[in-house]
Protein backbone atom coordinates (compact mmCIF):
# COMPACT_ATOMS: atom_id res chain seq x y z
CA UNK A 1 0.00 0.00 0.00
CA UNK A 2 1.52 3.57 -0.60
CA UNK A 3 0.13 6.71 0.31
CA UNK A 4 -0.20 9.74 -1.94
CA UNK A 5 -1.49 13.32 -2.05
CA UNK A 6 -3.51 15.62 -4.27
CA UNK A 7 -4.90 18.94 -3.60
CA UNK A 8 -5.26 18.43 0.51
CA UNK A 9 -6.81 14.65 -0.09
CA UNK A 10 -4.78 11.70 0.87
CA UNK A 11 -4.91 8.87 -0.30
CA UNK A 12 -3.97 4.85 -0.87
CA UNK A 13 -2.94 2.38 -3.58
CA UNK A 14 -3.29 -1.04 -2.75
CA UNK A 15 -1.64 -3.40 -5.88
CA UNK A 16 -0.09 0.17 -7.23
CA UNK A 17 0.59 -1.62 -11.04
CA UNK A 18 -1.31 0.28 -13.96
CA UNK A 19 -2.20 -3.19 -15.95
CA UNK A 20 -4.89 -3.88 -13.06
CA UNK A 21 -8.93 -3.10 -12.92
CA UNK A 22 -9.22 -0.28 -11.27
CA UNK A 23 -11.40 0.51 -8.15
CA UNK A 24 -12.02 3.75 -6.11
CA UNK A 25 -13.45 2.97 -2.70
CA UNK A 26 -15.38 5.87 -0.70
CA UNK A 27 -15.73 5.25 2.91
CA UNK A 28 -18.58 5.96 4.86
CA UNK A 29 -19.29 8.50 7.71
CA UNK A 30 -16.59 9.56 10.46
CA UNK A 31 -14.56 6.64 8.44
CA UNK A 32 -11.00 6.89 7.24
CA UNK A 33 -9.63 4.57 4.61
CA UNK A 34 -8.60 2.56 7.21
CA UNK A 35 -12.29 0.78 6.97
CA UNK A 36 -12.00 -0.33 3.55
CA UNK A 37 -8.53 -2.00 4.25
CA UNK A 38 -9.74 -5.17 4.74
CA UNK A 39 -11.64 -5.64 1.54
CA UNK A 40 -8.78 -4.14 -0.52
CA UNK A 41 -6.29 -6.19 1.03
CA UNK A 42 -8.44 -9.11 -0.08
CA UNK A 43 -8.42 -7.89 -3.86
CA UNK A 44 -5.06 -8.92 -5.13
CA UNK A 45 -6.14 -9.07 -8.66
CA UNK A 46 -7.19 -5.40 -8.70
CA UNK A 47 -5.53 -2.11 -8.15
CA UNK A 48 -7.78 -0.46 -5.00
CA UNK A 49 -7.88 3.25 -4.41
CA UNK A 50 -9.13 4.54 -0.94
CA UNK A 51 -9.40 8.32 -0.22
CA UNK A 52 -9.62 9.37 3.30
CA UNK A 53 -13.30 11.84 2.19
CA UNK A 54 -12.17 15.71 2.87
CA UNK A 55 -12.33 16.59 6.26
CA UNK A 56 -11.93 12.94 7.54
CA UNK A 57 -8.50 11.33 8.47
CA UNK A 58 -5.65 13.21 6.79
CA UNK A 59 -7.48 14.58 4.52
CA UNK A 60 -7.65 18.38 4.70
CA UNK A 61 -11.48 19.90 4.14
CA UNK A 62 -13.38 20.89 1.69
CA UNK A 63 -13.46 24.55 1.19
CA UNK A 64 -17.37 24.64 0.98
CA UNK A 65 -20.06 22.91 2.89
CA UNK A 66 -19.71 19.32 3.08
CA UNK A 67 -22.77 18.94 1.08
CA UNK A 68 -23.60 15.49 -0.94
CA UNK A 69 -23.31 17.93 -3.97
CA UNK A 70 -20.00 19.44 -2.83
CA UNK A 71 -18.29 16.04 -2.03
CA UNK A 72 -19.97 14.57 -5.56
CA UNK A 73 -17.89 17.14 -6.80
CA UNK A 74 -14.84 16.56 -5.16
CA UNK A 75 -14.91 12.74 -6.57
CA UNK A 76 -15.44 13.83 -10.03
CA UNK A 77 -12.49 16.60 -9.83
CA UNK A 78 -10.50 12.77 -7.89
CA UNK A 79 -10.70 10.99 -10.57
CA UNK A 80 -9.92 13.30 -13.16
CA UNK A 81 -6.59 13.53 -11.09
CA UNK A 82 -6.40 10.01 -11.06
CA UNK A 83 -5.91 10.18 -15.06
CA UNK A 84 -6.77 6.23 -15.27
CA UNK A 85 -6.34 4.84 -18.94
CA UNK A 86 -10.21 3.36 -18.51
CA UNK A 87 -12.77 4.65 -16.51
CA UNK A 88 -13.08 2.70 -12.90
CA UNK A 89 -15.09 0.61 -10.89
CA UNK A 90 -16.72 2.54 -8.44
CA UNK A 91 -17.44 1.40 -4.64
CA UNK A 92 -19.18 3.12 -1.85
CA UNK A 93 -20.21 1.92 1.74
CA UNK A 94 -22.95 3.57 3.74
CA UNK A 95 -22.67 7.15 3.71
CA UNK A 96 -19.92 6.92 0.92
CA UNK A 97 -23.17 4.97 -1.21
CA UNK A 98 -24.91 8.17 -1.21
CA UNK A 99 -21.84 10.23 -2.45
CA UNK A 100 -21.28 7.50 -5.54
CA UNK A 101 -24.90 7.08 -6.31
CA UNK A 102 -24.81 10.92 -6.31
CA UNK A 103 -21.87 10.98 -8.70
CA UNK A 104 -22.64 8.11 -10.96
CA UNK A 105 -26.23 10.25 -11.67
CA UNK A 106 -24.82 12.87 -12.74
CA UNK A 107 -21.73 11.31 -14.72
CA UNK A 108 -22.91 8.27 -15.77
CA UNK A 109 -19.85 7.71 -18.33
CA UNK A 110 -16.99 8.21 -15.72
CA UNK A 111 -17.17 4.44 -14.31
CA UNK A 112 -17.75 1.18 -15.28
CA UNK A 113 -19.63 -0.23 -12.82
CA UNK A 114 -21.19 0.75 -9.62
CA UNK A 115 -20.50 -1.44 -5.89
CA UNK A 116 -22.70 0.09 -3.32
CA UNK A 117 -22.04 -1.64 0.18
CA UNK A 118 -24.55 -1.26 3.16
CA UNK A 119 -25.95 1.71 1.02
CA UNK A 120 -28.69 4.12 3.17
CA UNK A 121 -31.46 3.29 1.11
CA UNK A 122 -34.09 4.54 3.10
CA UNK A 123 -34.56 7.83 5.02
CA UNK A 124 -33.04 7.51 8.35
CA UNK A 125 -35.85 9.16 10.83
CA UNK A 126 -37.75 5.93 9.42
CA UNK A 127 -36.09 3.42 10.44
CA UNK A 128 -35.73 0.95 13.19
CA UNK A 129 -33.37 3.35 14.78
CA UNK A 130 -35.24 6.20 14.33
CA UNK A 131 -35.41 6.84 17.69
CA UNK A 132 -31.57 6.34 18.19
CA UNK A 133 -30.97 8.98 14.78
CA UNK A 134 -33.30 11.82 16.73
CA UNK A 135 -30.82 11.00 19.68
CA UNK A 136 -27.74 11.58 17.06
CA UNK A 137 -29.19 14.78 15.62
CA UNK A 138 -29.39 16.33 19.05
CA UNK A 139 -25.74 15.06 19.82
CA UNK A 140 -24.87 16.94 16.73
CA UNK A 141 -26.65 19.87 17.25
CA UNK A 142 -24.53 19.88 20.71
CA UNK A 143 -21.51 19.77 18.76
CA UNK A 144 -22.59 22.30 16.74
CA UNK A 145 -23.43 24.80 19.08
CA UNK A 146 -21.22 24.50 21.97
CA UNK A 147 -18.17 26.01 22.45
CA UNK A 148 -15.70 24.72 20.59
CA UNK A 149 -13.39 22.86 23.37
CA UNK A 150 -16.24 21.06 24.91
CA UNK A 151 -17.61 20.58 21.36
CA UNK A 152 -14.90 18.83 19.91
CA UNK A 153 -14.64 16.61 23.37
CA UNK A 154 -17.96 15.78 23.24
CA UNK A 155 -17.95 14.16 19.56
CA UNK A 156 -14.45 12.30 19.85
CA UNK A 157 -16.16 11.05 23.73
CA UNK A 158 -14.84 7.47 23.65
CA UNK A 159 -17.89 6.10 26.03
CA UNK A 160 -20.28 7.58 22.74
CA UNK A 161 -18.26 5.54 20.04
CA UNK A 162 -18.95 2.84 21.91
CA UNK A 163 -22.11 2.67 22.18
CA UNK A 164 -22.08 3.32 18.02
CA UNK A 165 -19.66 0.24 18.15
CA UNK A 166 -21.32 -1.67 19.83
CA UNK A 167 -25.00 -1.19 18.50
CA UNK A 168 -24.08 -2.13 14.88
CA UNK A 169 -21.57 -4.58 15.23
CA UNK A 170 -23.55 -8.14 15.38
CA UNK A 171 -20.71 -10.60 15.73
CA UNK A 172 -20.59 -12.83 18.14
CA UNK A 173 -16.88 -13.68 17.73
CA UNK A 174 -15.30 -12.02 21.07
CA UNK A 175 -11.86 -11.21 19.02
CA UNK A 176 -14.00 -9.58 16.10
CA UNK A 177 -15.76 -7.73 18.19
CA UNK A 178 -12.78 -6.16 20.00
CA UNK A 179 -10.97 -5.11 16.83
CA UNK A 180 -14.09 -3.67 15.56
CA UNK A 181 -14.61 -1.26 18.86
CA UNK A 182 -10.76 -1.14 18.82
CA UNK A 183 -10.74 0.58 14.62
CA UNK A 184 -13.79 2.91 15.80
CA UNK A 185 -12.17 3.75 19.08
CA UNK A 186 -8.59 4.62 16.86
CA UNK A 187 -10.38 6.01 14.35
CA UNK A 188 -13.83 7.14 14.11
CA UNK A 189 -12.94 10.61 15.66
CA UNK A 190 -10.25 11.13 12.88
CA UNK A 191 -12.11 14.28 11.80
CA UNK A 192 -10.48 17.84 10.90
CA UNK A 193 -12.90 20.03 13.05
CA UNK A 194 -16.63 20.19 14.35
CA UNK A 195 -17.86 21.79 11.06
CA UNK A 196 -17.17 18.85 9.57
CA UNK A 197 -18.48 16.23 11.54
CA UNK A 198 -22.01 18.96 11.42
CA UNK A 199 -22.07 19.07 7.90
CA UNK A 200 -21.54 15.33 6.95
CA UNK A 201 -24.09 14.50 9.57
CA UNK A 202 -26.64 16.55 7.80
CA UNK A 203 -26.08 15.11 4.54
CA UNK A 204 -25.94 11.73 5.40
CA UNK A 205 -29.88 12.30 7.21
CA UNK A 206 -31.08 13.97 4.48
CA UNK A 207 -29.83 12.53 1.19
CA UNK A 208 -30.17 8.53 0.31
CA UNK A 209 -29.51 6.45 -2.52
CA UNK A 210 -33.22 6.79 -3.58
CA UNK A 211 -33.08 10.19 -4.30
CA UNK A 212 -30.88 9.88 -7.54
CA UNK A 213 -31.39 5.46 -8.56
CA UNK A 214 -33.74 6.21 -10.99
CA UNK A 215 -31.01 8.04 -12.95
CA UNK A 216 -28.17 5.16 -12.10
CA UNK A 217 -27.57 3.92 -15.44
CA UNK A 218 -24.28 2.13 -15.25
CA UNK A 219 -24.48 -1.72 -13.85
CA UNK A 220 -25.43 -1.81 -9.69
CA UNK A 221 -24.40 -4.55 -7.61
CA UNK A 222 -25.82 -3.70 -3.69
CA UNK A 223 -24.08 -5.80 -1.08
CA UNK A 224 -26.32 -5.83 2.44
CA UNK A 225 -26.19 -7.41 5.46
CA UNK A 226 -28.96 -9.64 6.53
CA UNK A 227 -29.25 -7.61 10.11
CA UNK A 228 -28.57 -3.66 9.74
CA UNK A 229 -30.40 -1.71 11.50
CA UNK A 230 -29.54 1.52 9.13
CA UNK A 231 -31.59 0.26 6.19
CA UNK A 232 -33.56 -2.63 6.48
CA UNK A 233 -32.82 -5.46 4.43
CA UNK A 234 -36.87 -4.53 2.97
CA UNK A 235 -35.75 -1.62 1.84
CA UNK A 236 -32.76 -2.36 -0.10
CA UNK A 237 -34.79 -4.80 -2.41
CA UNK A 238 -36.65 -1.87 -3.03
CA UNK A 239 -33.72 0.26 -3.55
CA UNK A 240 -32.84 -2.69 -5.94
CA UNK A 241 -35.51 -2.13 -8.22
CA UNK A 242 -35.46 1.15 -8.55
CA UNK A 243 -32.31 0.88 -10.54
CA UNK A 244 -31.39 0.12 -13.72
CA UNK A 245 -29.09 -2.78 -14.35
CA UNK A 246 -28.72 -3.92 -10.59
CA UNK A 247 -28.42 -6.68 -8.60
CA UNK A 248 -28.68 -7.30 -4.87
CA UNK A 249 -26.64 -9.96 -2.61
CA UNK A 250 -27.34 -10.32 0.78
CA UNK A 251 -25.17 -11.27 3.30
CA UNK A 252 -26.55 -13.01 6.23
CA UNK A 253 -25.64 -12.65 9.98
CA UNK A 254 -23.90 -9.38 9.62
CA UNK A 255 -25.89 -6.10 9.84
CA UNK A 256 -24.23 -2.40 8.55
CA UNK A 257 -20.52 -3.57 9.46
CA UNK A 258 -20.06 -5.84 6.73
CA UNK A 259 -16.55 -4.45 6.16
CA UNK A 260 -15.51 -5.50 9.14
CA UNK A 261 -17.49 -8.59 9.58
CA UNK A 262 -17.02 -10.45 6.42
CA UNK A 263 -14.65 -8.41 4.06
CA UNK A 264 -13.80 -11.99 2.49
CA UNK A 265 -17.71 -12.72 1.39
CA UNK A 266 -17.73 -9.00 0.04
CA UNK A 267 -14.42 -9.19 -1.88
CA UNK A 268 -15.99 -12.12 -3.38
CA UNK A 269 -18.76 -10.57 -4.52
CA UNK A 270 -17.10 -7.82 -6.18
CA UNK A 271 -15.11 -10.33 -7.77
CA UNK A 272 -17.72 -12.16 -9.18
CA UNK A 273 -19.72 -8.87 -10.30
CA UNK A 274 -16.69 -7.28 -11.82
CA UNK A 275 -14.96 -10.06 -13.68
Amino acid sequence: MKRYEQNGTIYYVYNDRSNLPTIVMIHGFRGTHHGMDLIAQALDDYRVIVPDLPGFGESKPLDNSHSIDNYSAWLNEFIKYLGLKQPPILLGHSFGSIIVSHFVANNPSSVTKLILINPIGSPALKGPKAIMTRLALVYYWLGRILPDPIATKLLSAKPIVMVMSVTMAKTKDRSLRKFIHSEHLKHFSSFNNRRVVSEAFKASVQNTVRDFADKIAVPTLIIAGSQDDITPIIKQHELAKLIQKTSLKVVDGVGHLTHYEKPESIASEVKGFTR
